[in-house]
């Protein structure tokens, strides 16, 4: 039985399509995915990602428990900053992407995916011990709400006296917006500028409704997974499952620079990762543009001459570029020649540096 979010009456009110999703009843599309996906690109886009886990590292050493259970230097972070980080095991290999809130001198809020935060904070729990820490999993008392796009702002400024205009990528302070107290974070998993706001669950409705009617002068769209997952992949940015897993490492993912090797003390998966930071990997992500109009997907074979040298990870029909595009891995030193073996057809590709899209700022 998939669990549903606070929103979830809004939703079907709203005729969207549901699925489940990491367990979780969650909506897919409103009407039309491409609708969406261009409002978030050219105006703005309201998400529900009630689905996420939010855990929180409290006490005198949250920060230093938060550098020995991840690859990064959490207790480094500014209050009022996020990082985005991850958790590996002994092996190196990734359990998660994440990002770190610090919200204070001795309180952090550890974000995860949907599917593996139960497991998230069993790890932090066990990880801490010995730290003058408490590891608390709050995810069933928040939701999450994210409105994305170049208007994003504007919308939210009608909402909140909070100061937007100073609110850097990667921070959040805390703040009222449309009577709700919230903590307002600028991240997102678009590629666009917008805002993320963790409420409590009974503030979640009426928020929506007034990011909603606030949003009607701008040409806001409420938008499903489907959109955010196009929106995701044209930045680029890697979907735990896809681009990252147990058997990766961060260096693998190309995303070597989020583990710290200079921070104090030990951390779970430095004995592993340590050797292999500055050997290249046996292949890379990159991304692929088809030339014809037939979309790659997750797990068809990259081949070069008809021989595999790769596998997709992720593959959409991009609105942005007007072609269909993929994240792959391939064999490093691979550029050019390349095809994805669509059920038995080789439809050529091209091999482009990540991301598709990004932003005028």
């Amino acid at each position: 039985m998939s669990r549903p979010t606070p929103l979830r009456d809004i939703h079907e009110s709203l005729g969207a399509t549901l699925t489940d999703f990491a367990g979780w009843l969650m909506p897919l599309r409103y009407g039309s995915e491409s609708a969406e996906h261009n409002a978030v690109r050219e105006r703005a886009g309201l998400f529900d990602l009630s689905h996420m886990g939010e855990i929180f590292v409290t006490g005198p050493q949250a920060g230093q428990a938060l550098d020995h259970a991840l690859v990064g230097h959490l207790s480094a972070l500014a209050v009022g900053r996020a990082r985005y980080t991850m958790i590996v095991n002994e092996q190196g290999g990734v359990l998660d992407d994440l990002i770190v809130y610090r919200l204070g001198d001795e309180e952090f809020m550890v974000v995860a995916n949907a599917s593996n935060y139960p497991m998230v904070a069993a790890r932090l729990t066990e990880r801490a011990a010995g730290f003058g820490a408490s590891v608390e999993d709050r995810s069933d008392q928040y939701a999450l709400i994210a409105v994305q796009g170049p208007k994003a702002q504007e919308i939210l400024a009608t909402l909140t006296d909070a100061d937007l205009e100073g609110l850097k990528y990667y921070a959040g302070l805390p703040g009222t917006v449309a009577g709700a107290e919230a903590l307002i974070a600028r991240t997102g998993y678009t590629g666009e500028d917008g805002f993320e706001l963790f409420v409590a669950n009974a503030d979640a409705a009426p928020l929506w409704h007034a990011l909603t009617k606030a949003g009607e002068p701008y040409g806001l769209l409420p938008a499903g997974l489907s959109s955010r997952d196009t929106l995701r992949l044209e930045a680029g940015m890697p979907l735990y499952g896809n681009e990252l897993n147990a058997s990766l490492t961060p260096f693998d993912a190309g995303l070597g620079r989020v583990v710290k090797f200079d921070k104090p003390g030990d951390f779970v998966g430095r004995a592993a990762l340590e050797p292999v930071k500055d050997v290249p990997p046996r292949r890379r992500l990159v991304g692929l543009v088809a030339t014809g109009r037939r979309v790659p997907r997750h797990g068809f074979p990259v081949t070069k001459d008809g021989v595999v040298v790769g596998e997709v990870t992720s593959g959409a029909p991009s609105q942005t570029l007007g072609k269909p595009i993929a994240m792959a891995y391939v064999d490093t030193g691979i550029e050019e020649g390349l095809a994805v073996d669509i059920r038995g057809s080789q439809e050529a590709v091209d091999l482009v540096e990540l991301p598709f899209y990004r932003r005028n700022k």
